[in-house]
């Protein structure tokens, strides 16, 4: 529970940017509120305390902190400083600096990567005052405009992220009212909406991710920004969009954020031909739904996933319905329909997220291999156990056959068989062993025979 013990100073305006400059923190000290040291990484407190111990500020920001509040786990630690990167990288010798957008550090330990961040400033539009550049519909290009901690703030995105975890004397500092923000469990912009998601419309990806991880609800006005400005996602790399659909869908609360993305319009903007499939047919949301299901299950079990599966999952109904023009129009067996189809809907979606090609190729390979569960009989359907995809296509199969769009008695044929041993495979699929005859051997014949006759 987190128990505030002052008063809060006037209110500003979180869009008052006049006001908000001057503008000073409320400080909760460590005992009065649940922030632990024992819930923060060992690599993240050595970051923190090397900052600290060189004479610069350090602080624990954003997700990691509202998490502790929270009373959940955090996994994922970001520090801000007043070092520069440069700075930064002097006192580290497992760091590198990467970004054009914004510069940053990563100090490496292990599979651990902590990410420092030195305080930005504001920029009001102004690409005169440092490295900063906007495009014509007002996104961040490039900002590295470094400031202190009063600006920096105000550069965050949400209320419940700009909390700074103070390594000096391990208080909270929030300018902003992230605190009760996060007590009631709700989402809202710092500054005005519609310029923070023209500056960023990603933004409003990560609302829906917020709300569906954190069962938090999305203030009003953030809303109806989001209404106005979704077409601003049409103009984001979709190679980032790619980063945030992994976020999205790979982080156990798939479900929940696919719904929040379809109420929003958001899906539509990422998978459009998904989306119309979806309002036209309830079988393949249905499947849909399960695949998320059962990927946020697997990862509550901590067993691997890949997004090449719910990618195929996703384009599944395009590519059939492709698949079957397809066949309509030349003579082609139904895998070499999917399989074009598959190249061609994953060709039109790249335009909207970056799929890489060791992704759409098994996806396509996968898709491909559905017809062949229907075969039960002879040598070529038993080679199917020992194809390389198999196992992504039995899984996809078996989600298919739950929603009723396979036969179940055919589902339980291929779970039964992995478990025969070579034998009894042969009986399942009826291949018929051949009796091996011995050819009898010629009689060798004698070279020179005829002469020594003559």
């Amino acid at each position: 529970m987190i128990r505030p013990q002052f008063k809060p100073h006037a209110t500003i305006r979180l869009n008052d940017s006049a006001r908000r400059k001057h503008a000073r923190p409320d400080i909760i000290p460590r005992s009065k509120h649940i922030v632990s040291r024992d819930e923060i990484s060992q690599s993240a407190l050595k970051v923190l305390y090397r900052l600290h111990k060189s004479g610069y500020q350090a602080f624990l920001v954003g997700g990691s902190v509202r998490d502790a509040l929270l009373g959940l786990h955090p996994k994922d630690f970001d520090v801000a400083t007043d070092a520069s990167p440069d700075e930064v990288r002097a006192l580290f010798s497992n760091c590198r600096l990467i970004g054009r957008r914004f510069r940053l550090a990563h100090v490496r330990f292990g599979k651990e990567i902590i990410e420092v961040a030195t305080f930005r400033a504001e920029t009001d539009g102004n690409e005169k005052r440092g490295d900063v550049e906007h495009d014509k519909q007002g996104r961040i290009l490039r900002d590295n405009v470094y400031g202190t901690i009063d600006e920096d703030v105000w550069r965050r995105d949400f209320t419940c992220n700009a909390l700074y975890y103070n390594i000096a004397d391990f208080s909270i500092w929030d300018y902003v009212g992230g605190v009760k923000d996060v007590e009631r469990r709700r989402l809202v912009l710092i500054g005005d909406p519609e310029q923070r998601l023209r500056e960023d419309p990603v933004r409003m990806l990560r609302a829906a991710r917020f709300a569906g991880k954190l069962d938090f609800t999305i203030d009003q006005s953030v809303e109806k920004a989001m209404a106005k400005n979704l077409q601003l996602l049409a103009n984001v790399p979709a190679a980032r969009l790619f980063d945030e659909f992994l976020k999205l869908f790979q982080a156990g609360f798939a479900l929940r954020t696919f719904e929040l993305l379809r109420h929003y319009g958001l899906f539509r903007m990422l998978f459009p031909e998904t989306d119309e499939s979806l309002d036209r047919d309830d079988q393949f949301g249905k499947f849909v739904r399960e695949a998320l299901t059962n990927t946020d299950k697997r990862i509550a079990e901590d067993q691997p996933v890949t997004p090449m599966f719910l990618l195929g999952v996703f384009l599944w109904a395009p590519v059939r319905r492709r698949a079957e023009k397809l066949m309509a129009q030349e003579k082609m067996s139904e895998p070499h329909a999917l399989s074009l189809a598959a190249y061609e809907i994953a060709g039109l979606q790249q335009s909207r997220i970056a799929m890489p090609r060791r992704f759409t190729t098994p996806m396509r390979e996968m898709l491909a291999m559905q017809p062949r569960f229907e075969v039960q009989r002879g040598k070529r359907a038993m080679r199917l156990l020992e194809n390389r995809r198999f196992r992504a296509a039995y899984d996809f199969m078996m989600l298919r056959a739950a929603c009723g769009d396979f036969d179940r008695e055919a589902a339980e044929f291929w779970t039964r068989v992995q478990t025969e041993n070579h034998n009894q495979r042969l009986q399942s699929f009826e291949v018929q062993q051949r009796k091996r005859t011995k050819n009898r051997r010629r009689p060798r014949r004698r070279r020179g025979r005829r002469a020594t006759q003559q």
